[in-house]
């Protein structure tokens, strides 16, 4: 009689719905999803998925929960296993999309996603998950209210113009429209504000936002919002896989010699990333000899400067990686002595 080996539920995380599968592994290396449900996602579905995985699974072996880091819907489940569950895993969606491409399913839809995860889990050994510092979280919250201010200070000062360019421009519109502005930008300065106090009481993000903001273009909120949008790096095990968490990868569709479309990024990540670093890599760009060259090299390929700005985008953000896993300082004479380095390298070997 074959044995189980590992015991796993996969749960596809929406904002108002849980809908989740039961699978396991045999000593044989059999596998079997043998049980779907679908449940509310909030304290009294996560009860009811807790109780169905207790009595329908092997008391012998622990169940590993896995699912998706989707936006901020899957927290709260996650506290809840955390705190209640054997063993959890958070896994980026880049992961589960590409793990399905090489599965038989012709059309996924919230139950085959389910299956998939649970699949996924019992094939992979995954790194269990633990709650990030609470630091993460609450910055994140507060560079996300300022980009929301901030789009909605510029939709104001875009209907203030608009007002001011008619021909009988309303004076009571135009004056509340002013006092809106100027109430914005007071909001704006007090997010950045305890940002800034935020990340100065905690010497560990200090730190952090002290090595990248090293990077030419990098500043304070910059480099705020990229360890709030990745708990710190938490999630990422390399350079690729953060351009993808960011949506920065590049995707073509080719076949054959009769299909090729255009490269181009997915923009299926993480936008607030994605925007964070828009204007730092302009100033890289011009301010830095290292990545304007990249920029120039790439302008001189291809010659659109909106895809070699993206480019660099994503150069920026891989550096910023790199750095703090390295726990270094940027160096913007780097590739000079490395070049003097090879270079006296050379003379040696004459």
């Amino acid at each position: 009689m074959k044995q189980i080996v590992r015991q796993v539920c996969g749960i596809d995380v929406a904002q108002d719905e849980l809908v989740v599968a039961l699978g396991r592994m045999y000593d044989d290396l059999s596998r079997e999803v043998y049980a779907y449900k679908a449940v509310k996602n909030n304290t009294k579905g996560f009860e009811l998925l807790l109780k169905w995985v207790k009595k329908l699974t092997a008391d012998s072996i622990d169940v590993h929960y896995v699912m998706e880091a989707t936006g901020v819907y899957h927290e709260k489940l996650a506290y809840c296993l955390y705190l209640n569950a054997p063993s959890l895993s958070i896994v980026l969606p880049n992961k589960i999309s590409n793990y399905l491409r090489t599965l038989d399913v012709k059309t996924i839809t919230d139950k085959t996603a389910s299956e998939g995860i649970t699949l996924f889990g019992l094939e992979r050994d995954l790194d269990s998950w633990a709650p990030p510092d609470p630091v993460y979280k609450q910055m994140r919250q507060l560079v996300r209210e300022r980009d929301q201010i901030v789009q909605a200070r510029t939709v104001a000062k875009n209907q203030l113009h608009a007002e001011q360019a008619e021909m009988f421009p309303h004076k009571s519109t135009i004056a509340r429209l002013k006092k809106h502005i100027v109430l914005l930008d007071q909001q704006v300065v007090e997010v950045v504000s305890e940002v800034n106090e935020l990340v100065k009481s905690n010497e560990k993000i200090a730190a952090a936002v002290e090595l990248l903001a090293s990077i030419p273009g990098v500043g304070l909120l910059t480099a705020a919002t990229v360890l709030a949008e990745t708990n710190g790096f938490d999630l990422i095990n390399n350079k690729r896989q953060l351009a993808s968490y960011a949506g920065l990868d590049v995707k073509e569709k080719q076949s054959g010699t009769s299909v090729k479309g255009k490269p181009k990024i997915s923009k299926r990540g993480n936008k607030y990333l994605r925007k964070a670093m828009h204007m730092p890599a302009l100033a890289a760009i011009r301010h830095d000899e290292r990545f304007k060259g990249v920029f120039a090299r790439l302008v001189a390929k291809h010659g659109i400067k909106m895809k070699a700005a993206v480019a660099v985008q994503r150069k920026l953000l891989e550096l910023m990686y790199t750095l703090f896993k390295k726990q270094e300082k940027y160096d913007k004479d780097y590739l000079q002595s490395q070049n003097q380095v090879a270079d006296a390298g050379a003379e040696i070997k004459k």
